[in-house]
């Protein structure tokens, strides 16, 4: 599709709904998944009933969050969230609907946002469903462990201060369903839209997929901008 034509299909659209994914957020310094050096190629993902069921392995994934947890709290909003909130904001865009966990949508100033996959800021309780700040258990990360910078084994992982109950980043992991009242609002979005615009996501997961075979079937414009091929070419 030539620039012109992208032009076009964004003119001609009223109810713009916009899916993206982690491609949307590479210019802010969080790695995508699929394409060349991205997470995906670096490390085995954790999938939620290994977490659940391992202490071991929550250990090595608070291990590895917590290292890559500083690059993380640093990013952001890029040009394409800011493009996209001003796009709400001049009436152009819709909905949203993101596969990210970084919050970068809202922070650019989006606000019909749904994020699929929940937030990386914030972590739940699995037994008694409370919810704290990411930064906070941050801290507590580190206090309890304060020579793991310097090669010591990570070997604490801290329980829920009010129920002593297991921690997990209020993310989806792999393995994990997306909640049904997000697809729900998700879907009603695209059922409503006139138009579907997807943006840095290879569509490779049924999570976001599901979207473009809905617009597909409804008939209406799809315009994918993505670094590399998708699924929904």
């Amino acid at each position: 599709m030539a620039l012109t034509d992208f032009a076009d299909f964004l003119a001609r659209s009223r109810r713009l709904v916009v899916l993206t994914g982690a491609g949307c957020s590479t210019e802010s310094g969080i790695p995508d998944y699929r394409s060349p050096g991205g997470a995906w190629t670096r490390h085995t993902p954790i999938y939620y009933s290994a977490f659940v069921r391992s202490e071991e392995v929550r250990r090595f994934y608070w291990a590895r969050s917590f290292r890559g947890w500083p690059r993380f709290a640093a990013a952001r909003p890029n040009d394409a969230h800011l493009a996209l909130a001003a796009l709400e904001a001049d009436g152009r865009v819709h909905f949203l609907i993101t596969q990210n966990v970084d919050d970068l949508h809202a922070e650019a100033g989006s606000r019909r946002v749904v994020q699929l996959h929940g937030r990386n800021r914030v972590v739940v309780c699995l037994d008694c469903g409370c919810e704290l700040a990411r930064a906070d258990v941050q801290e507590r990360l580190a206090a309890l462990n304060p020579s793991f910078n310097d090669g010591s084994d990570f070997v604490v992982v801290p329980p829920c201060e009010r129920c002593g109950g297991v921690l997990k980043p209020a993310v989806v992991f792999f393995g994990e369903s997306v909640p049904k009242e997000k697809v729900d609002v998700s879907m009603a979005a695209v059922d409503d839209a006139d138009a579907l615009l997807v943006a840095g996501s290879s569509l490779t997961v049924w999570s976001g997929f599901r979207f473009v075979r809905r617009a597909a079937d409804r008939g209406i414009p799809i315009a994918i901008v993505n670094i590399g091929p998708t699924r929904g070419d």
